[in-house]
Order: C-alpha cells, then sequence, then structure tokens
C-alpha cells in the first residue's frame, strides 16, 4: 500500500476531487496547509503599509491505495491540479506498512 500526499492550489480541489472519485477513490483526507516553494513570497499594500506574504495557502490531499492503483492515481493528480505556473504544487508518495479499518477491524488492502 502507498500513502499519496499531495499539496496543490485551493482553487485546484474540486477538479482534483472529481477526477479522483471518477477514477474510483472512495476516501480521501483533505486539510488546510500553508508554505512555499520557487515562487517564495511577495509584498502587498494594505491601507498604506506594506508587508511581505510569506506562506502561500494551500491544500493538502491524502489517499491510501493499493500498489497497483498509486501511479495513476499520482498522474491523476498531477493532470487535474496542473495550471502550468509555479506554485502548482507538489505530489509523494510513501510505503505503508499496514493499514486498519477501524469499525470492522479489516487489515491491509481490504481496510481502503
Amino acid at each position: 500500500m502507498k500513502l499519496i500526499t499531495a499539496i496543490i492550489r485551493p482553487e485546484q480541489l474540486d477538479e482534483v476531487r472529481n477526477a479522483l472519485e471518477s477514477y474510483g477513490v472512495q476516501g480521501l483526507t483533505v486539510s488546510g496547509a500553508h508554505g512555499y516553494g520557487r515562487q517564495r513570497g511577495h509584498t502587498e499594500v494594505y491601507r498604506g503599509a506594506e508587508y511581505t506574504v510569506d506562506l502561500h495557502p494551500k491544500i493538502r490531499i491524502e489517499v491510501l491505495a493499493s500498489d497497483e492503483q498509486a501511479y495513476d492515481l499520482m498522474d491523476i493528480i498531477v493532470a487535474s491540479s496542473n495550471t502550468g505556473t509555479a506554485g502548482d504544487g507538489k505530489v509523494w508518495m510513501i510505503e505503508v506498512y499496514e493499514a486498519v479499518r477501524v469499525r470492522t477491524g479489516e487489515r491491509g488492502v481490504a481496510a481502503i
């Protein structure tokens, strides 16, 4: 099993979610995040005062997948979140050694 984590732009969430649901993903976790990459921060002026915005709002998506689905899901996330500009995000996967569905006690891929 793999845990796929994606950091994307907030405005791309609906497109990514719809693409994952179309593929057959039945569960995912979405949380808010703030960060920066190569685009770094920028300065803004608010009521005459200039300030630096260092961290950009992002969305973190986590999906647990079987080994067979993992690369397909990564490709779907990348394709549906890509705008072609800096700050589109990152996607990575890590190995998951065990998962348990709390309600039923199912383990492994059955718990997905």
